[in-house]
């Protein structure tokens, strides 16, 4: 088949009903985009979610393919004992993937059933509901942009040759510095940040994305500009609309959910 469905997600754990509580409602557009993804995905139906993650393996030099059966995923540092997630991995598909572009890009398999909560937070939403489907989570490099980019055309060149369903899900949180409050401390360059690249993604302007001044988007301080590259590479040849759910930052971080229409 070819890919079905591609969407930016954040990953806040704060957006975990038990977890965030009485601040859910502080949040509550971004858990309503994910919640309307949600619908979006099980309409696709894939057989197959690739799902790249800021929190990971992250290798200096080398991207990463998380191989295994089974993982197995809980909120226990996060302090919630109770939500426990159990998915099926996409083992077949991820050793011809990984197969197809280890000639041209250093991809180390690993095998880590433990997901971290970059590729949880995302999938407690989206796979609510969605039946015969399994995962191949990824980690990102420290690789430059260009490289994530051309990593996500070549994974197209695989994507279509398969029989399978695909969907795409690039996990990550934009600037964690718009407020004065926020985590990584406050640089008026967040937001700026966050509204350049949100209006270059509208726009298609996947050239400018490459392009972003390396001191604006270290000022950042953002963990998701590399999955959603990599995402944009994927797509690069098709015919997509770009759709902005929602953005907010409540507390001081960017949250961006966003859906390509493919």
């Amino acid at each position: 088949m070819s890919l079905v469905f591609a969407a930016v997600t954040p990953h806040p754990p704060i957006i975990i009903p038990t977890i965030g509580k009485e601040n859910l409602a502080q949040v509550k557009a971004t858990v309503k985009s994910l919640e309307k993804l949600n619908k979006e995905l099980i309409k696709a139906q894939p057989e197959i979610i690739i799902i790249i993650s800021p929190h990971g393996t992250i290798l200096p030099d080398a991207f990463c393919m998380n191989l295994c059966e089974t993982y197995v995923g809980n909120f226990q540092q996060f302090g919630d004992f109770a939500t426990k997630m159990e998915l099926k991995g996409a083992l077949s598909f991820a050793y011809k993937l990984r197969k197809g572009v280890e000639k041209q890009f250093p991809v180390i398999a690993i095998s880590e059933p433990n997901l971290d909560h970059g590729t949880l937070v995302p999938l407690f939403y989206l796979c609510q509901k969605l039946k015969n489907f399994s995962i191949l989570p990824m980690s990102y490099s420290l690789l430059n942009l260009e490289a994530h980019f051309d990593l996500g055309y070549k994974l197209k060149d695989e994507i279509i040759n398969t029989q399978k369903r695909i969907a795409f899900i690039a996990s990550g949180d934009l600037s964690h510095r718009i407020t004065p409050d926020a985590p990584a401390g406050y640089s008026p360059k967040g937001k700026v940040f966050d509204e350049k690249l949100i209006e270059f993604l509208k726009n298609k302007d996947t050239r400018s994305i490459l392009n972003l001044d390396p001191e604006l988007v270290e000022e950042a301080g953002e963990c998701g500009l590399r999955s959603i590259v990599t995402l944009l590479g994927i797509i690069s040849r098709m015919k997509y609309e770009p759709e902005v759910l929602s953005y907010e930052a409540p507390f001081g971080v960017g949250y961006l959910v966003m859906n390509f229409k493919c």
